[in-house]
Parts: structure tokens; C-alpha cells; sequence
């Protein structure tokens, strides 16, 4: 019984509590992926493939490195992961102005939206990113269209669930 508790640094004052740690079957990796949608090549033919049950979240580690965390049962692509591939998901722009809320977790709104994919939907799992250097700050769920982000001149854009500096961003194995 491999139901060992450790308790793991997690940010700043957090920690997780980490249950269970084994392999995932090849048929649960296939619904991860498909859930993961265009996010799923992070899982495209990797040996090791984890996961870490864990409290408040559960992760899946490909090769040992946090690259999904499962929010509410749902999976998302952590920033390290969007750092460390070349992901083709849907993208969000936002000007720099947005940066210093999109740090502190704040949803994206849509007057900080320079650019968005066409093809966003309301609920797809879009990467915000920042338009000076293009490098990944949020991962968050559309609440609109990609078209509407453009061009909607108040309003919330994306519900934020990770962000460069929160507890995922700092959690380390």
C-alpha cells in the first residue's frame, strides 16, 4: 500500500498533500488527451506519464515534471508545460498594461484583449499571453468568442485557473 502522505511546499504559505502517486493506464492517458483537446500533444507518445493525487489538486506528471493539473476533475496544461513545449492550443494576447493583473490571477477582461484566436469558443482552455515577448502568463477558459475578446470594449474575457506566481506555478516535486 502505497498511501504514503508527504506534504510538499506549495507556493508560499500552501502545502499539498500528496496521497498517491502511480502510472497511468494507456486508455486513461486517451481521455486525457482527448479532454485536453489541441493541449493533448503534451502527452503524445511519453513513456512516463504519472499521476500525483494530490490535494487541493491532483497533477499529471510526464516524466516526473507537473504538466497538467486536473481542476475539478477537468484537465489543464500548467504554464511549465506551455514554457517547456511548443503548444498549438488557442492563444489570447493581451497589451502589457493587463500584465500586472493577469499576475495576480485576475481574469482576463476584455480591454486588455489585443488579440485572440478566431476559433475560441465559449469554454475552450485558452493561453493568455503577453504581446511584447509572447511567453505564457495565464491558462484560463474562454467566456466568450475570440472574435467578442477583440472587440467587446468592457467586460470579462477568460475565467483565470493558473497564473505565472500562483501556488501550481511555484509547486515543485
Amino acid at each position: 500500500d502505497n498511501t504514503s502522505y508527504q506534504n510538499l511546499r506549495y507556493g508560499k504559505n500552501m502545502t499539498i498533500k500528496v496521497k498517491k502517486r502511480n502510472f497511468l493506464k494507456k486508455k486513461k492517458i486517451k481521455e486525457i488527451k482527448k479532454e485536453l483537446e489541441e493541449y493533448g500533444e503534451l502527452l503524445q507518445n511519453k513513456k512516463n506519464v504519472e499521476i500525483l493525487e494530490a490535494e487541493p489538486d491532483s497533477f499529471i506528471l510526464v516524466d516526473g515534471e507537473p504538466y497538467i493539473i486536473l481542476i475539478d476533475e477537468k484537465p489543464f496544461p500548467t504554464l511549465k508545460a506551455a514554457l517547456a513545449n511548443e503548444i498549438h492550443g488557442k492563444k489570447v494576447t493581451v497589451d502589457m498594461g493587463a500584465i500586472r493583473f493577469v499576475s495576480n490571477g485576475a481574469d482576463i477582461m476584455s480591454p486588455g484583449i489585443v488579440a485572440a484566436d478566431e476559433n475560441i469558443n465559449p469554454g475552450d482552455i485558452v493561453l493568455i499571453i503577453d504581446e511584447t515577448h509572447g511567453k505564457p502568463l495565464a491558462i484560463g477558459i474562454s467566456l466568450i468568442t475570440g472574435e467578442e475578446m477583440v472587440e467587446n470594449d468592457s467586460g470579462k474575457a477568460i475565467e483565470t485557473k493558473h497564473y505565472v506566481g500562483d501556488d501550481i506555478w511555484n509547486f515543485e516535486l
